[in-house]
Parts: C-alpha cells; structure tokens; sequence
C-alpha cells in the first residue's frame, strides 16, 4: 500500500524536480541536469558532467565491440555503472547544495553499448533490438528516488528504431510558429530534429547524420598514442587542410544515402571506422593535421548533406548542443556549408549545450509519469505513439 500511494502522488503532481542521467556515445562520462518541470514551465536548476573514471571507460568502450566484449563484463558493468550513475547524482546534489529528499524522479537514459536498428531476421521476420546499461535498480535503490530508465526498448518494440529519443523534449523547448529550425545535436554521433513551424509533433523529422565527435576524438588519440582524447577547441583541425580525395571515400558509406529513419553508432563508425581513414590518409601522404582536419569536415559535411537531402525545408536557424557546439573549426566549416541557415546554440536560450541531452531526459521521464506518449513515430518509425520508460520505484518509507 506504501508504494502504491506513493506513485500515486506521483502521478498527480504538477510540478516535479527531476533528475536526468545519460552517458552517450563518446562514452567520457556522465551528464546529469536537475530541472523543476511543470506542464508550461522547465527551470534547470544544476548541471554537472562526472567524467568515467579511464579504467571505466576502457570497459564500456571494449562493451562495444563485438570482439571484445563478453557476458560476464557486461553484467558487472552493468551494475557498476548504476552505481557510478547514482553517485553522481549524489556528487551533485552536495555540490550545488541540492537536498536529495527534494527530487521526484530519475530519468536515466543509461550507456548504450550495442544498437541493431536495422534488426536481424528470425523465422523470417526483422527483429531490431537496442542495449543500454547502467542498472536503474541500483539507481533508484542507492538514492532513494524513483527511477525511469531504459526509454528505447518500447518504441522498437512498436516497430521503430529506438532512436532518436531526444525530439519529443526538442519539440516542446524549441519549436517556433514562424521559423524552420533544426535541432542539431554533435555528440559522439550527430543527429538532427527539424522542427517546422506547424507546431504539430507529427510534422517533426529526425534522425542520424553521421558521425559527430566519434571519429575526430579517435583519430586524435590514435595519432597522440592515447595521450589526447579529443581535438580541443578544434586546433588540431584548424592547423590542417582537408583532403577532398580522403573525403569522397569517407562519403561512400552507404549509411549516408539512407532515408530516414535512421540510427547508427559505434557499430558503423567506430574505432575499426576510425582506423581505417586514418591509415587511409597516411596513404595519400597526409599530415596527421590533415587527417583531423578532413575527419571534422566529415561532421560539418554530413550534416549539412542530410538537410539537403533529407529535410522539407532547410532551416533558418540551426541550434547547436552537444561537444561539437564547443569546437571553433567544426562550427566554422558547419557555418559554410550552410550559409542561407543562422548557427545558433541552446545557450543562446538559456541551455547549457552539454547539458541538453540529460535535460531531454528529465523531459521524458516526466511525460513517462503522466503516461503522455513520448516517442516522436516520424522520427523513429514507430507504428504508433507510446509510452516510453520502465519505472523502478524508490525506497518508500513505512506507513
């Protein structure tokens, strides 16, 4: 009965301070923004990133690759990340003197380490299939707070492709009655949400677009021997010229062609991905600060390729998040490709560009709550509007 009340005055609540978790692709830690949620109103109140530890990060990055990994890791890593997930939800409340007891929920996105979206036949028949870990039982055990995790198994399990979740929460803080604009999120993978000014969630379009991040930080650790993880502020790139010989071959990837829906990750672009354009580079005589130049151009190029290809309408603002808004050279070459679109950031309208993700899911943990459909079926290819999130409760005390 305690737990049945308490999820009761869950559920009828009007405001909530909800927390939202989530590591991405590029696998260097975990985000977590805390937002005070109404139905008109959303107020970030703290946002922190807790880097995984490098010991960690070898782990999760070995999860996802098919060569590599293996059941019993990830069954420790698993629950070795809910715990690393809630302590850093711990560290942050006692940073930005948040009183834990003062959260309603968790919505936990998790670290995706293997994703099949164009499925794999069984007795005739497609079966797509997704996996994030990050266990929300030790979540929710460990702080206390009832958690929502795991939000793309139900949209695949309606016909989509699990993915791209993030539109739902782009539609209700960005959409515009007058402006074409485009969400344009550079994690590790870059993915898009063009939000038309029809303000309607069934004229929203998104997908991947390629590689974000994910192959400029491998090229970079490659050719520094591990020392460097990413090409800050993009200054190895801008001391590089792009080759258009190593481009066209990067562009040949059949992903590039494909219509939305679409998804992909580090089973098409990663480190064997990454490897191979460097080493291709290498053969056509390139500097190392060539190969990155030429791998950022890769981003700014499929990008702006996609919206040409692939959106109603090119957008008149373009609003930048994730790692790559913070990239000087990967912004530039973005800026000219697409000179008719204003580049933008969500800082610009009061979004830390880090923070957006984990804000997006704080957004669908609270539409999750209130049992409002929160997949977005044009973006992902659902065969209908559902629910998504599997809800653990937390530690009730005793009536």
């Amino acid at each position: 009965m305690a737990q049945s009340k308490n999820l009761r005055q869950l559920l009828n609540r009007k405001q909530y301070r909800i927390a939202g978790l989530m590591s991405g692709t590029s696998a260097d830690g975990i985000d977590i923004a805390i937002v005070d949620i109404a139905a008109s109103s959303r107020r970030v109140i703290a946002w922190d990133m807790v880097p995984y530890p490098p010991a960690v990060r070898t782990l999760v990055l070995n999860l996802c690759d098919p060569l590599k990994s293996r059941v019993d890791e990830i069954c420790h890593v698993n629950f070795l990340l809910g715990r690393l997930f809630a302590e850093a939800l711990l560290k942050t409340c006692r940073k930005h003197n948040i009183p834990l007891q003062s959260l309603d929920l968790i919505g936990s996105h998790g670290q995706t380490i293997f994703h099949i979206p164009a499925g794999r036949k069984y007795r005739g028949k497609t079966m797509r299939s997704t996996l994030q870990i990050a266990e929300p039982s030790v979540i929710a055990e460990l702080t206390g707070i009832t958690t929502i995790a795991d939000f793309r198994p139900r949209d695949i399990a309606c016909g989509g492709q699990g993915a791209p979740l993030v539109p739902f929460a782009d539609h209700i803080l960005f959409s515009h009655k007058r402006l074409h604009r485009a969400v344009q999120n550079i994690g590790g993978i870059s993915n898009v949400t063009y939000l038309p000014p029809t303000g309607r969630i069934d004229d929203i379009l998104a997908f991947d677009c390629g590689p974000g991040n994910m192959i400029i930080d491998a090229v970079v650790s490659i050719l520094t021997d591990g020392r460097k993880q990413y090409d800050r502020n993009g200054t190895i790139a801008r001391q590089g010229q792009v080759s258009d010989a190593l481009l066209k071959k990067c562009l040949r990837h059949p992903f590039f062609r494909l219509r939305p829906p679409k998804t992909t990750g580090r089973e098409a672009f990663g480190l064997d991905y990454s490897r191979q354009l460097y080493q291709s580079g290498l053969a056509l005589g390139l500097k190392p600060a060539d190969i990155v130049a030429t791998a950022t151009a890769l981003t700014a190029q499929t990008i702006a390729d996609a919206y040409r290809r692939f959106l109603p309408a090119l957008p008149q603002e373009v609003i930048l998040c994730g790692g790559g808004a913070s990239n000087p050279t990967l912004k530039t070459m973005l800026a000219r490709r697409l000179p008719q679109s204003k580049l933008m950031t969500t800082d610009d309208f009061g979004i830390n560009s880090d923070a957006k993700e984990a804000i997006s899911f704080a957004i669908l943990a609270w539409a999750a709550i209130k049992g409002l459909a929160n997949n977005v079926p044009s973006a992902t290819g659902a065969a209908r509007p559902a629910v998504l999130g599997k809800i653990i409760p937390g530690r009730f005390s005793k009536m």
